[in-house]
């Protein structure tokens, strides 16, 4: 079982950047694809970005394609989400989540694709 700790949510101004990052702390990193949901106050889950296991594969949503980049770095058993040109509506507490199901390309973009979840890490925007 692998457990998750997101981190680098913070405050930012419209059109800035932050990045955060997912570090697992159980498990072998490399066995698992990695994704980014996002929940705004009052609304559902959404997802975000994911990356397969073999780094190779990637997805976004329509919503941050361009902007956001999902990558991982196994060495250092961290996903990355680096996020440019925030707004407003970015605004969100951000997931990370996990799973070894699949295969190596796999990236899912439901939560039901997903294991595991981390606490979530709030990104704030202002105008």
């Amino acid at each position: 079982q692998v457990q998750l700790v997101e981190s680098g949510g913070g405050l930012v101004q419209a059109g800035g950047s932050l990045r955060l990052s997912c570090t697992a702390s159980e498990g072998t990193f490399s066995r698992y694809a990695y994704g980014w949901f996002r929940q705004a106050a009052g609304k559902e889950r959404e997802f975000v970005a994911g990356i397969g296991r073999s780094g190779v594969f990637t997805r976004y949503s329509d919503s941050v394609k361009g902007r956001f980049t999902i990558s991982r770095d196994n060495a250092k058993n961290t996903s990355y989400l680096q996020m440019n040109s925030l707004r407003p509506e970015d605004t969100a507490v951000y997931y990370c989540a996990a799973d070894s199901r699949g295969t190596i390309n796999t990236v899912a973009s439901n939560s039901g694709g997903y294991t595991y979840w981390g606490q979530g890490t709030q990104v704030t925007v202002s105008s």
